[in-house]
Order: structure tokens, then sequence, then C-alpha cells
């Protein structure tokens, strides 16, 4: 009787209410994660692995020794001038990169050529001695990162839209998510295998819930890259409207430089410890990271000190702008400017995570995963329902039931073949070949759409299985082809303790085990359903 008396209570529009907004929400929910769930799929894959650019760099670079951001910045910084001196005597503008943490493990260097349109120049160089250090040309791991929102061949205006808006219906996806499914969190600890759609739903509910707080900020904080130009109305709320809006940002952003022009006058230039020493104190013994030096030699040089943009989850820095010739501060930048800008750079620092040591990268890099199950669990089971609705009805399989099957094969395990063929490249291209790095991507996007023809061309099922086995094969096969054209094998990097690039071979031989027995289980999975219709 008390269960009676309280649902006669409720008011009678709300059972009705209740069946008519689940079903909207589940639409939402479902064709928000179709639409775009390709494009996600991707920009998780070269995002969570953005979160390895570094050690994927290094593997990338085999010529590069063990990381040197240990030593001394005054010694490393004098080794670069020397260089640059030189190297570059008449450069405009001298950029010093000092070996500072994991994320920038290397002293390198770049030079800007004095005349309108002279392409910049770089060189690494040891951090003990200041010797250049030749390496090969390779897009590394910084490529694959800024793929997940350059989406490389699009023009940017194209590509800001296109990844806000899929990056919004990610975020809509979720927040539908949570509504869509009653028993969210209890699902959380459920995982039935060998049950068919079922199973593809735990997985998909489990990834899901891992993982939430993950993806709500990464879908949220990723629009704070297109605050201007795809969300202005959010800036001039603090900024004004704009265009003076981009402007205001910015001049928060960067102070002034207090450039002059070069007068052709060379005059001794101010110790470069001095300078660090001087950043150091007023800094309170936070390291400097970055030298920017405008006009070098000149007696309007001008030396940029700045700070660690990955020294904490807000992601920025102090910078100082000194004199080069007398060593006096001219222009000062602190970190902290306004809370709307605090808010942008937490937000931008979080998405980025250069801040995470060890273990807080591994849930970084986990969440990533987990983030890409998720996307592809849901595209699967979007297939899988309407298969087996057509089943059950004999109906004919219809060309969007069958070109959604076959593109979440090419996409789904497509993609990992590609980007398996990347580090291919990597160790087969010449070393000395001419725009070698853009060859790596287009070996990439070419095996991809090689993937794409094979998964259109063969029955589903079929293009999973040999896909997963080809995905196996180029990952397990890739620590082999490391032995071969190079010194920095297992067997040289496990006794080194060289761990970035004993874990990228290691990590390989991973997945490959992981790829194998998807597609043994897939094999499987094909076995008992033949048995079951027989």
């Amino acid at each position: 009787m008390t269960h009676q008396g309280q649902a006669s209570s409720r008011p009678p529009g709300e059972a009705a209410a209740r069946r008519l907004f689940r079903p909207s929400m589940d639409g939402v929910h479902t064709w928000a994660g179709l639409l775009f769930g390709w494009l996600l799929y991707f920009m998780f894959v070269t995002g969570t692995v953005g979160y390895l650019d570094t050690e994927i760099d290094r593997w990338m670079r085999p010529e590069l020794p063990q990381a040197q951001y240990s030593l001394p910045r005054e010694e490393t910084a004098q080794h670069a001038l020397d260089f640059l001196q030189n190297q570059a005597p008449t450069a405009h503008r001298w950029t010093l990169q000092l070996p500072v943490d994991r994320n920038e493990p290397y002293l390198r260097v770049e030079w800007q050529p004095q005349g309108a349109g002279q392409a910049t120049q770089s060189a690494w160089l040891d951090a003990q001695t200041g010797a250049p250090i030749a390496v090969r040309d390779t897009g590394g791991g910084q490529t694959l990162y800024q793929m997940h929102w350059r989406l490389h061949y699009l023009p940017q205006a194209v590509t800001d839209g296109v990844v806000a808006v899929a990056s919004m219906a990610l975020l809509l996806a979720l927040l539908t998510g949570i509504v869509v499914h009653r028993r969210f969190f209890a699902d959380f600890f459920t995982l039935r295998l060998g049950k068919g759609q079922r199973s593809w739903l735990d997985a998909h509910n489990m990834a899901s819930v891992f993982t939430l707080p993950f993806q709500l900020m990464i879908s949220y904080s990723g629009l704070v890259f297109v605050m201007f130009s795809f969300m202005p109305l959010i800036a001039s709320a603090w900024y004004g409207p704009p265009p003076g809006a981009v402007r205001a940002f910015y001049g928060e952003l960067f102070p002034p430089m207090a450039v002059a022009p070069a007068t052709g006058e060379r005059v001794a230039q101010a110790p470069i410890a001095g300078l660090l020493q001087q950043a150091r104190s007023r800094w309170g013994g936070a390291q400097p990271a970055v030298l920017d030096i405008r006009h070098p030699g000149d007696s309007n040089a001008r030396v940029s000190v700045i700070g660690n943009f990955a020294a904490g989850p807000v992601r920025s820095t102090d910078i100082l702008v000194f004199d080069g010739v007398s060593g006096r501060v001219l222009a000062e930048r602190p970190a902290w400017q306004s809370v709307p800008r605090a808010s942008r750079d937490l937000l931008l620092g979080l998405h980025e995570g250069l801040f995470a040591g060890p273990i807080v990268r591994s849930m970084y890099v986990l969440s990533g995963f987990l983030g890409c199950a998720m996307i592809a669990t849901g595209m699967v089971l979007w297939a899988l329902k309407r298969r087996q609705r057509a089943e059950r009805r004999r109906a004919a399989t219809t060309s969007g039931l069958a070109l959604v099957e076959r593109l979440n094969a090419a996409v789904v395990l497509g993609l990992p073949i590609a980007l398996v063929a990347y580090f291919w490249a990597n160790r087969l291209l010449p070393v000395d070949m001419d725009q070698r790095a853009q060859y790596e991507v287009h070996v990439l996007f070419g095996v991809w759409l090689a993937m794409f023809a094979h998964a259109a061309w063969t029955a589903p099922g079929h293009a999973w299985r040999a896909q997963a086995w080809a995905a196996a094969l180029g990952f397990g096969a890739l620590p082999v082809l490391n032995l071969i054209t190079t010194n920095r094998h297992l067997g040289h990097s496990l006794p080194a303790g060289d761990w970035a690039m004993a874990g990228f071979d290691m990590a390989c031989l991973v997945l490959s085990f992981g790829f194998a027995g998807a597609a043994w289980a897939l094999k499987s999975q094909r076995q008992r359903a033949r048995s079951v219709r027989g």
C-alpha cells in the first residue's frame, strides 16, 4: 500500500514525460556517437598517442643519446651560445631550448637568418659538450599528437570548426549517455563475456564509466583551443567584442618585447649566467627553460628568459625580457595575469597533461585508450543491433548498415595498422631522403586508405579478422626491424636502462599480443556462430 500510495501521488504527466524524454535522449546519444564516431576515434587514438610524444620522438630518432636534463643550465646554455656564434653569428634571432624535464630532455637551438623569407634552421646538441648531433628528419610523436586537432591535410580554418563540432558532439553523447543508461554505474561492475550484443554493451559501459571524468574534461577543455574562432562570445564576456578581444588576450599572453631595430653595431653581450641567475632569483628558484635572443651581438640585443610551461597543471609561466648588453630588465610578464586567463591555462594544461609525472601520465594514457574503446564499442554496438534486427526479420542488409560495418573495421583496426606503418617507414626510408618526415605521414595515410579499400571489398567478418592479424604482425615485427636497422634494440636498451627505447619496443610486443588475441577471439566467435546455425 505504501508503494502504491507513493506511485499514485506523482503528477499524472510525469510518467508520460519520462517515456518521451528518454527515447529522445537515446536518439541524441546514438546519432551524436555514430555521425562523429569515426572522427572522434581518430582524434582519441592520435591524441592518446600524443601523451607519449616524447618517448615516440626518441624512438624515431635513435641517434639521440639518453636524456640529459640534469646538467646545470648555465653550462648547457653556454654550449648552445658557442655553437650559434660559430654557426650563425649574423642571424636575426636565436632560440635555445634547454633540457629541463621529460617534455624537453635535449638541448636544441634554432636560428633565423637575416632577410625576409629565410627559413628557420635548427640543430640538436650534446648537452655535455655542445657538439651537434646528426638526427634523421622525422615527424616523430609531435606530428601524431598534432593530428588529433589539425587533421594534417586540412586547412586550419576547416579543422577548427570540424574539431569543435566533434568535441561538442562527444560532450553531448557523454551527457545523454548518463541519462540513457539507468544502471550506468551499476553496469561498471558487470562484464558478461561471450554474450554477443550484451558483451559489447557491457564493455561500452565499463569503458565509459571508468573514464567519465577524463572524457568530460577532455571534451570540454578541447573547446578552449577554438574559443576565439568557434565560440567568440565566451571570450568576449571578459575581453570584449572581437577583434579587440583577441588583441587583449594575446596582450596578456605575451609581454611587450621592447624590441628595437638592430643598429649594426657589434658589442659585447651580458654574460648569460647572470641573466639566468636573475631569473631564478625573481622566480623563487624556478629554472628557466627557453632563451629567445633578438639581434644577438647587436647593441640593441634583447634576451627573453622563459620559464617552464609544464611545471604545473596551469599552463603558464613567467617571462623576463633583458637588455642583451647591460643585463637590465626591460619587461616582465608574470605567470598569473587574470582569473579568465588562469582558467583557460588550467583547462589547457589539464588537456595537454604536460605536467604529469609517470603515474599520472599512465592514467592519462589508460583513460585515453579506454576512451578509444568506448567509441569503438559504441560504433560496433550500433551495427550489431541492426544486424541482429535484420536477421530476426529475415530482411536484406541495407546499404547503410553494410557501409557502417565496413567503415568500422577500416577505422577501428585500419588506423592502428596505419600507425605501425608510420613507424616502419621511419626505419625503412633512406635517412638522407628529402622531405622524409612528410613521406612518413604519406605512408601512414596511404596504408590507411589501403585498409579502407580492403574493408570495402571484403566481407565485414573477414575484414575484422584479417586486419587484426595484420596489426598483430606489424607491431610484433617492429622490434625485430629495430634490431636490424639500429643499435638501440632491446638487447642494448634494457641493459643500459634506456627506458624510452626499451619501453617502446615492449609496448609494441604487448600490442601485438593484444591484436592477436582479438583476432583469435573473432575467429572463435565465427566458429560458434556457425555451429549455432548448423
